[in-house]
């Protein structure tokens, strides 16, 4: 007797407490599941069933072994459904969020690449810059960028996201170059708000971190206004590539202070810690890696200069 067999047969008496009740969601008869209960016992030596003409109810031995086998079936059940997933097109709405910003200059044309190979898929993208909660509000991914808070959610690393120190050509020749960190005290600085403590920027000096609190005439929430108005001369921006390498290649912006501005954040997808994968958001987390990488496109003419994570 097949032992999958028995245990299932086992679990289904267990779960409707009705030897009859079993038979009929296998398709079986009532002699045929009681004689693979009474097997079952025998080969393991011991007592599952507490049977009385009322009542079933599970022994000790049988609380234990009816764990175990649910445990059995459910990892045999995503075993097969991973494989048939391997071989089953991407289809149905895949619900993202990400940050406005990199949503708008770099998901946006990698959307409209990915939906010509997997044109089953619909794409649901919600963008702001707050961390949302996937499970209680329904995503099936987020791209986040920045060091991860610890939590029960799967990350992918997509790309490094490198910052760079920025401020136009017009600024520098009329204030002139910092040498050091702390020579942005006198200066204008552009100041994000949408991070813990947003007039500390971070630096490394000596290799050693070293937080300098800087002051400017506009702060903001939206990384993209920022860009604009150090591109504008109004002062020195903190900002990452993937928002300002566009302005560093035309010659808008320029950066400064490369070994002393940090480098280890990251672009990542996150998504929710479930026991089997979707084909759809498994498709789209390995298109963004492969479309992105350890060098990205933004970065493509600003590795010379700009320092880069090791690894």
């Amino acid at each position: 007797m097949d032992r999958l067999d028995d245990m299932l047969a086992f679990i289904k008496v267990v779960d409707t407490k009705s030897f009859t009740a079993a038979a009929d969601r296998l398709n079986l008869s009532k002699s045929v599941v009681s004689r693979r209960i009474g097997e079952l016992e025998n080969r393991l030596g011991a007592r599952l069933l507490n049977r009385t003409t009322r009542k079933l109810s599970l022994t000790e031995v049988g609380q234990a072994y009816y764990e175990r086998c649910t445990r059995i079936l459910a990892d045999l059940e995503e075993a097969e459904q991973a494989v048939a997933d391997l071989h089953a097109a991407p289809r149905g709405r895949l619900r993202l969020n990400a940050p406005v910003s990199f949503g708008i200059l770099h998901l946006a044309p990698a959307v409209a690449e990915f939906l010509e190979r997997y044109p089953s898929v619909e794409i649901d993208m919600d963008l702001n810059d707050r961390t949302v909660d996937l499970i209680d509000e329904g995503y099936d991914l987020a791209i986040r960028i920045g060091r991860l808070r610890d939590s029960s959610l799967i990350a992918r690393r997509l790309a490094p996201a490198r910052m760079a120190l920025c401020a136009s050509p017009a600024y520098l020749k009329q204030h002139g170059v910092p040498e050091t960190p702390e020579d942005l005290a006198r200066h204008s600085c552009l100041i994000y708000t949408n991070i813990p403590s947003p007039d500390l920027w971070q630096f490394t000096v000596d290799g050693e971190a070293r937080s300098i609190r800087v002051s400017g005439p506009i702060r903001s929430n939206n990384g993209d206004l920022l860009r604009e108005a150090a591109i504008s001369g109004l002062g020195f921006v903190m900002s990452p590539t993937f928002l300002c390498g566009q302005a560093l290649t035309r010659g808008e912006l320029v950066a400064v202070l490369h070994r002393n501005v940090p480098s280890e954040l990251s672009v990542n997808a996150v998504y929710p810690q479930n026991r089997h994968l979707s084909p759809k958001v498994r498709v789209f987390v390995d298109f963004l890696v492969q479309r992105l990488g350890p060098r990205p496109y933004w970065d493509c003419t600003l590795l010379d200069t700009l320092p880069q994570e090791a690894g």
